[in-house]
């Protein structure tokens, strides 16, 4: 594939990460979520990095890459890859929340839809290209029972 991004996802999501806790202590905005309610934010972000890190786990188990954009050996389809095409994202957008959760300031928040936007555009969609190419059907099959996101 020719132009594929350089950058890895996960230095989006630290840079997301950076940037929630640049707003929060210099532009808080507004409180949204008091302690100790914002604690949840702590079980989210645990949940997106178990599902991510998962996810990322079954990868290597069929010896298929995890970087994106690598020729692809194998179509996962089981584990997280049952209920989201892209657990791998999912875990990371889970832990975007959890993470502004745990902040609990509006401005903590701004990030997670421009990560969403980001990651569809410049990964999930050309990714969706790339494995149709490779899988061909049992790639439409699945992304036809199988939701992008949730």
């Amino acid at each position: 594939m020719t132009n594929k991004p350089k950058i890895l996802p996960p230095v989006y999501l630290i840079i997301s990460v950076a940037v929630m806790l640049a707003l929060h202590w210099n532009l808080p905005l507004r409180t949204l979520i008091q302690e100790p309610y914002n604690r949840i934010g702590i079980a989210l972000l645990a949940m997106g990095l178990t599902i991510t890190f998962a996810s990322a786990g079954l990868f290597k188990t069929r010896g298929t890459p995890v970087k994106p954009f690598e020729p692809s050996t194998v179509l996962v389809t089981d584990g997280f890859y049952k209920i989201s095409r892209n657990p791998m994202y999912l875990g990371m957008l889970i832990a975007l929340i959890g993470m502004a959760v745990r902040l609990g300031s509006l401005s903590a928040f701004i990030p997670v839809p421009l990560f969403v936007i980001w990651i569809r555009r410049q990964y999930i969609e050309r990714e969706e290209v790339f494995l149709e190419e490779i899988f061909g059907q049992e790639y439409r099959d699945y992304k036809a029972r199988v939701r992008r996101w949730l």
